[in-house]
């Protein structure tokens, strides 16, 4: 039995998407699957495989009990065997909670998932993950992520969905809207990776730090969110852009990614998801490519080689 989850994109509302503002995410072309085979022996042995097919995870449980029994860590990633470990138990756990019929069987089962981007990429290893352990337990994917972890849950919205969508939290429930965006200038925007995975549980405990009351920035991002869908010329993207980067930096505290590190650049830069790391999103040219790469950021996609 196969279990498949899309890759995600935050293009607009990074942290206010937690209290309420209407954001545009987007699903990518990249993803994860989850492979599960039963076998006779009352075990559960999971196997995790990077996008060039190594394997950086394993670990084996018994069942019922759900006991851990081994585990096999080789990344060069910050973290252990254990810890992975803890993380994974602690999420087929939940599910057992929510589906107590969930793994309770006389046989046992081989998982193994595969990741179709690398794993510093940031576009969703952990929520693309939640997402098909929720397919498979057949309980409510958000659910399994609140109680498992915490995030506004626009992640798991695009695991589920093959298009742009808005997502908003209105009384800590999700409303998801498919969006028609299909850009005509897609091929003056591009997706370059700023060679470091951002931690977003460090960046949302950042945010939190500044509980200002926000409601208008909020109301102002949403508004936002609105006018990119309807944009028709980078020109018009580019005013959205400075001026996203402008309100959310007032917000937290820190220089926009533009200020930091590309300040010579001839188009707009714009940070998705937590600030520092993972992708950010550009107008520009041909002449973009030969600029970021004389910086030493050479992971750059086009908009339609990232967007699904």
């Amino acid at each position: 039995m196969r279990h498949y989850s899309n890759g995600k994109l935050l293009l607009t509302g990074e942290y206010v998407v937690l209290d309420g503002a209407k954001s545009l995410a987007i699903p990518t072309k990249f993803g994860q699957d989850l492979i599960v085979e039963t076998i006779k022996e009352p075990q559960l042995i999971w196997a995790s495989f990077t996008n060039t097919g190594d394997c950086w995870f394993e670990a084996s449980f018994d069942l019922p009990k759900l006991r851990l029994t081994s585990a096999t860590f080789n990344s060069d990633k910050e973290g252990s065997a254990e810890f992975i470990a803890e993380t994974l138990h602690n999420i087929l756990q939940e599910a057992k909670k929510l589906n107590p019929d969930f793994l309770q069987t006389e046989n046992g089962f081989v998982v193994k998932t595969n990741l179709t981007f690398p794993q510093n990429w940031g576009l969703g290893s952990s929520s693309t993950l939640i997402n098909n352990i929720a397919s498979w337990a057949k309980v409510i994917t958000f659910q399994l992520l609140w109680n498992a972890f915490s995030g506004s849950g626009y992640d798991i919205a695009c695991a589920q969905n093959d298009s742009p969508i808005f997502y908003q939290l209105e009384n800590k429930k999700p409303k998801i809207e498919p969006v028609d965006f299909n850009p005509s200038f897609a091929d003056e925007l591009f997706f370059v990776h700023l060679n470091q995975k951002q931690d977003s549980r460090e960046g949302i405990a950042q945010y939190r730090k500044y509980n200002q009351n926000i409601q208008q920035e909020i109301n102002d991002i949403s508004a936002l969110s609105d006018e990119l869908i309807k944009t028709n010329s980078t020109k018009y993207l580019n005013k959205i852009i400075v001026e996203h980067e402008r309100i959310i930096s007032s917000i937290i505290k820190l220089q926009p990614v533009k200020n930091n590190l590309f300040s010579d650049y001839f188009g707009e830069v714009k940070s998705l998801g937590a600030w520092g790391g993972d992708f950010v999103l550009v107008t520009g040219n041909e002449d973009s490519k030969k600029y970021f790469n004389q910086k030493g950021f050479n992971t750059i996609l086009s908009y339609n080689e990232m967007v699904l």
